[in-house]
């Protein structure tokens, strides 16, 4: 196994156990008892990442859990800014505050990996059918887009992860490449499908 598969196995793992602490209003969701289903998940989407990030990740990953803040948990409280205004301005307050930088360069980011994502969706539309919707104008307090996901986990970078990642996503465009077509690539093999074609045909 190479290094950026033992980081993004050993990043799934990490947050994990961190997942598992996240509180939910409503009691434990059931994804929180399926570690296999959320490590295909997540594998799939660090597989694509440089080592550089990885590493980097694993760092503020593991800095701030130290200090106490769990950044899976955030994560989901940052969403809730669209699928469940009110009570995410009850705890506003307790989240870092982001920068207008970071929020822009977080903007754009995501318009590029939603334009990706629906690209995808146009090549390959049973199993775009299958995952999240889209766009955050769907989200729904049970339901979160791909979108309102997306920059939700992105708030939670810092800086210099941001910067990291933000060039890699530029480098991926420049090259012609789209990053929900080489995560959801990973996914199915992990599923075990040699191709996308045969994952749709079988959708």
């Amino acid at each position: 196994m190479e290094r950026r598969e033992e980081l993004a196995e050993y990043i799934a793992r990490m947050e994990f156990q961190a997942f598992d602490q996240v509180q939910n209003e409503g009691g434990r969701a059931a994804c929180q008892d399926d570690f296999e289903t959320f490590r295909i998940m997540r594998i799939s989407q660090y597989l694509t990442w440089t080592e550089e990030m990885q590493e980097q990740y694993i760092r503020e990953f593991e800095e701030n859990l130290a200090a106490g803040r769990n950044l899976i948990e955030e994560k989901y409280a940052r969403m809730m800014e669209s699928t469940a205004p009110e009570e995410y301005a009850a705890l506003a307050d307790r989240l870092p505050v982001c920068s207008e930088e970071q929020k822009q360069i977080v903007e754009q980011i995501v318009a590029l990996q939603v334009e990706w994502m629906e690209e995808f969706r146009q090549q390959y539309p049973h199993l775009a059918f299958a995952a999240r919707t889209i766009h955050t104008a769907e989200d729904t307090p049970w339901n979160t887009s791909y979108e309102t996901y997306l920059r939700g986990e992105l708030l939670t970078y810092s800086d210099t992860l941001l910067i990291l990642y933000g060039r890699f996503v530029a480098g991926l465009a420049a090259s012609g490449q789209n990053l929900a077509k080489l995560t959801i690539s990973n996914t199915v093999r992990l599923y075990g499908y040699g191709s996308l074609e045969e994952a749709e045909q079988d959708s």
